[in-house]
C-alpha cells in the first residue's frame, strides 16, 4: 500500500473516532509501528491531525498547539533539578518563554525506572515534544534505546548522544564536548608549568568523557597523568571521609604532584580544606582545578574551575526542539557546546575575565 493509500485511511479513521492509536493503526494498515508513525509525522506537519503520545487526535481536538489552548506545551525530564541541571532548566525556560510556550518538568532523580514514570506522564498531558536527559550514560545505551523509540512526538537529546545501534532510529542531541573542556584544564595547568598532573572524577555520565580527553590532552601536551581510583567524599569529617582525602593527598604526593584536576566542585573544595587542615597551601603548594563551576566560587580558596555553557545547552536544545515542531521532519542534529575556564585563585592566578573557548583553542 502507498503512503497517500494510507494517509487516506488514517484520516478516514480519525474523522471516524476521533483518536487513532498506533497499535490500531499498526493492525488495520498492515504494516510496522515505524511506518505508522511516519505516516502520522507526515500528516501532523500537514496540520491534518495532531500527534500525542501513542497515537493522534484531530487538528482541534486540544488545540493545535498543546494541551493548554493555543500554547505550545513542551516535557523536559532531567535527573535533577538541583545543581547542575537547575541552569539546563532555566535556560530551556528562557527560550519556551521566548516562543511563548511552556514546559512541563519530570525529574528521574537517577532512576530509570523513576524515569520511565515520568516520562509516561509528561507524555499523558499531550506535550508536542520531548528534551531529556537519560538517568543512563552513554555507555549504557543500550538500556535505553527502546524507550526512546517507543516516545511518538520529538524527542531532543541534552547531555546525552546515543546512536545505532543502541536506538532504532537517530536523535537530535546536544551536549557539551567534555573532553574539550577537560584538555582546558590540562592546557592551563601546563601552561603553569606543571608536568605531572593528579586526576580524580567521581563516578559520573560526565566521567566517561573526560577520561577521553585527559588521555588526548596529555599525549598532546606531553604530561604525565595519575587517576586515582580514591572516591573522594563531598563532605565530612567522619573518620571515613578523612581517610579517603588522605589518601588521595598521598597519592598525589608520592606521584610527584602539585596540580590536581577534580571532578566535581563539591570534592575540590573538601580537597582543598583538608589540604589545608594539613599544612599545604592552596595554590603553592597545590594547584586545583575542579570541573562544572556550579560552587567553584563558593569554596574557601575560589576554585579555577571548567565551566560547561548548562545554561545556553538548555536554551540551545529548546530551541532545536520548537523549531522541528514548527518546520516539520529535517535533518537530524548533533551539536557540540564548548565549555569554558573560569579562572580563580585556586592555580594561584586571578584574571579579570574567563578564558572564552571561542577564543582560547
Amino acid at each position: 500500500m502507498l503512503a497517500p493509500e494510507r494517509h487516506e485511511l488514517i484520516l478516514r479513521s480519525l474523522r471516524r473516532h476521533g483518536r487513532l492509536r498506533v497499535t490500531e493503526l499498526v493492525t488495520e494498515l498492515g504494516v510496522s509501528a515505524i511506518t505508522v508513525r511516519r505516516d502520522l509525522a507526515e500528516l501532523d506537519a500537514a496540520g491534518l491531525l495532531r500527534r500525542v503520545h501513542g497515537g493522534a487526535i484531530g487538528p482541534s481536538a486540544e488545540g493545535r498547539n498543546g494541551a493548554h489552548g493555543s500554547q505550545l506545551t513542551l516535557g523536559i525530564v532531567v535527573p535533577s533539578a538541583a545543581t547542575y541541571y537547575s541552569d539546563v532548566i532555566r535556560g530551556a525556560e528562557a527560550m519556551a518563554d521566548r516562543y511563548g510556550a511552556r514546559l512541563v518538568l519530570g525529574v528521574s532523580g537517577y532512576d530509570a525506572v523513576k524515569e520511565q514514570e515520568r516520562i509516561e506522564r509528561v507524555l499523558g498531558i499531550g506535550v508536542a515534544g520531548l528534551l531529556i536527559s537519560t538517568a543512563l550514560g552513554d555507555r549504557e545505551a543500550d538500556r535505553i534505546g527502546s524507550r526512546l523509540d517507543d516516545i511518538d512526538v520529538p524527542v531532543v537529546l541534552m547531555e546525552r548522544a546515543f546512536g545505532f545501534p543502541a536506538v532504532a532510529r537517530e536523535y537530535d542531541h546536544v551536549r557539551t564536548d567534555h573532553a574539550y573542556g577537560a584538555m582546558l584544564a590540562l592546557r592551563h595547568f601546563a601552561g603553569l608549568g606543571h608536568r605531572r598532573i593528579a586526576i580524580n572524577l567521581q563516578a559520573t555520565v560526565t566521567a566517561y568523557w573526560l577520561r577521553r580527553g585527559i588521555e588526548a590532552a596529555a599525549s598532546t601536551l606531553g604530561v604525565e597523568l595519575f587517576l586515582s581510583p580514591v572516591d573522594l567524599p563531598e563532605h565530612g569529617e567522619d573518620p571515613a571521609a578523612l581517610a579517603q582525602l588522605d589518601a588521595f593527598l598521598a597519592e598525589v604526593e608520592s606521584f610527584g604532584s602539585r596540580a590536581v584536576l577534580v571532578h566535581s566542585d563539591e570534592h575540590g573544595a573538601r580537597l582543598v580544606e583538608r589540604a589545608m587542615e594539613r599544612g599545604l597551601r592552596v595554590p603553592e603548594d597545590l594547584a586545583v582545578i575542579a570541573y562544572n563551576d556550579v560552587t567553584a566560587a563558593l569554596a574557601v580558596v575560589p576554585l579555577t574551575a571548567v565551566c560547561p555553557p548548562k545554561f545556553a545547552l538548555g536554551q540551545t536544545a529548546c530551541e532545536l526542539l520548537l523549531r522541528k515542531l514548527q518546520a516539520g521532519p529535517g535533518p537530524v542534529q548533533h551539536l557540540s557546546l564548548l565549555p569554558d575556564l573560569n579562572i580563580r585563585t585556586s592555580c594561584g592566578a586571578v584574571l579579570a575575565a574567563p578564558v572564552r573557548s571561542g577564543t582560547d583553542r
